[in-house]
């Protein structure tokens, strides 16, 4: 076997390298710590008092001056705080992952509860830390997928067995915005779909395998794999589709939202100022600030890049939005999706060359599975985006809340990772059938 063709499957079979379980995948394997050392507990605690306070945004519909005065009380304590160390976190990746989701929830409190004319002024005691972890993980100083996903899971009831690995019907979230079940279910929607996918990985390395053999009987057998394969992304469509069963749109769009906002979401376009960053050369902040987003999940990447769906912008020097949420990912999973798009034999390929119609067949139909779980993904949008954001605007105007009609629509077709959502989800749905290989037969 070719050395490069070994470095593809290892990087599939995953390992401590590339931070991918075998059976828990992109997600940890185990139930994050769920509180840092005695040395960080400020940061623990100013969290726990903005969760326990239930601290609102500043756009709030109906804020009242009590809710508005315990945000700045809060904020005040942020501003006395100190820039506290996070050298002795740098030797423990858990360590690093919790003070990340730690800050970044502490950042979003308090930039969404401040007043919109306010500008945005991080300071030191928050700034400085986030951005030294942001440059020791190589994740963007902002909350992210994996803040909110990935390390954000705990069981519901300890498991009977000594395997701790998270299970679909047994997690829940350990932190939260608003503490409201619409949040959480929101959150463990991705987490089902992620550790549901774990099966596409092994069914991609075997496939891998079966590519480098190239008789007949590898053709086969691969046919069998895309059949599977298919058939776990139509799951993967009917837990998205599950969100409603616990998620409200009104509630997820009015309360949970707009704690995600990142900078190039902020409705009155303010840049983050990071207090501090003058007397540290070492530090720098991001050209972009997105929030958390579904394009910033591995394993979607990872069905695109493998069945061949090219997401690459057509402006050359440009790039696409996929291509943006792939640095809001671990590090070590950027490293993973790097391998597989090297590979010196791609899937796509191989059942052009091959010229077998039943392997075509199996392709094409795991093509149109992933078409439909974006079909999906509009159907989510429709009811969780544009129906609320059409009924909120209506209920602004009747209340003379707004002035500019026109710039509340535009803000409306936003999503969190600070794209034009509609536009992205069509395009992203026309590259995934522009996939599919037409038989010249």
């Amino acid at each position: 076997m070719d050395s490069s063709l070994q470095h593809i499957k290892s990087s599939i079979q995953g390992g401590h390298v590339f931070d991918v379980d075998g059976r828990s995948g992109f997600m940890a394997p185990e139930p994050p710590i769920a509180r840092l050392p005695e040395r960080w507990s400020a940061w623990e605690m100013v969290l726990e008092c903005a969760i326990a306070a239930k601290l609102q945004t500043a756009d709030k519909v109906g804020l009242t001056p009590l809710e508005a005065s315990t945000s700045s009380e809060w904020r005040a304590c942020i501003r006395e705080m100190p820039a506290l160390s996070i050298v002795e976190l740098e030797t423990s990746p858990v360590l690093l992952r919790r003070a990340h989701l730690v800050l970044a929830y502490i950042l979003h409190f308090y930039i969404q509860s401040l007043p919109l004319e306010e500008p945005v002024s991080i300071p030191a005691s928050i700034s400085l830390p986030i951005l030294s972890l942001s440059k020791t993980l190589d994740l963007p100083p902002v909350l992210t997928f994996s803040d909110t996903v990935l390390y954000n899971w705990d069981h519901k009831t300890a498991p009977a067995s000594t395997d701790q690995i998270p299970d679909i019907a047994n997690i829940r979230s350990q932190t939260l915005f608003t503490g409201l079940k619409d949040e959480e279910e929101f959150y463990l929607c991705s987490a089902r779909i992620e550790l549901r996918g774990v099966e596409v990985l092994e069914l991609m390395r075997m496939t891998m395998d079966e590519i480098f053999v190239g008789d007949a009987i590898a053709a086969r057998r691969i046919r069998e794999y895309l059949v599977t394969i298919a058939s776990v992304v139509e799951e993967l469509k009917a837990l998205l589709l599950d969100v409603k069963k616990g998620c409200d749109p009104d509630v997820y769009y009015n309360q949970v939202r707009p704690w995600f906002r990142g900078e190039d979401s902020d409705e009155n376009g303010r840049k983050w100022t990071f207090e501090g960053i003058e007397d540290h050369p070492e530090l720098r902040v991001p050209k972009e600030l997105s929030g958390p987003s579904a394009g910033q999940s591995s394993l979607v990447h990872v069905l695109d890049i493998f069945l061949g769906v090219d997401h690459q912008p057509t402006s050359p020097g440009k790039r696409s939005f996929m291509s943006r949420m792939q640095s809001y990912m671990p590090r070590n999973h950027r490293l993973f999706l790097d391998h597989l798009k090297a590979s010196p034999r791609p899937l796509r390929t191989f059942v052009t060359d091959t010229g077998d119609e039943e392997l075509l067949s199996a392709y094409n139909a795991a093509i149109k599975a992933l078409k439909t779980f974006r079909d999906a993904h509009m159907i989510i949008v429709t009811l969780y985006i544009l129906g609320p954001a059409r009924r909120a605007k209506d209920a602004a105007s009747k209340n003379d809340s707004i002035q500019d009609d026109g710039a509340a629509s535009k803000d409306a077709l936003k999503g969190t990772g600070g794209t034009d959502l509609v536009k992205f989800l069509k395009d992203t749905r026309t590259r995934t059938i522009e996939t599919l290989i037409v038989d010249a037969k």
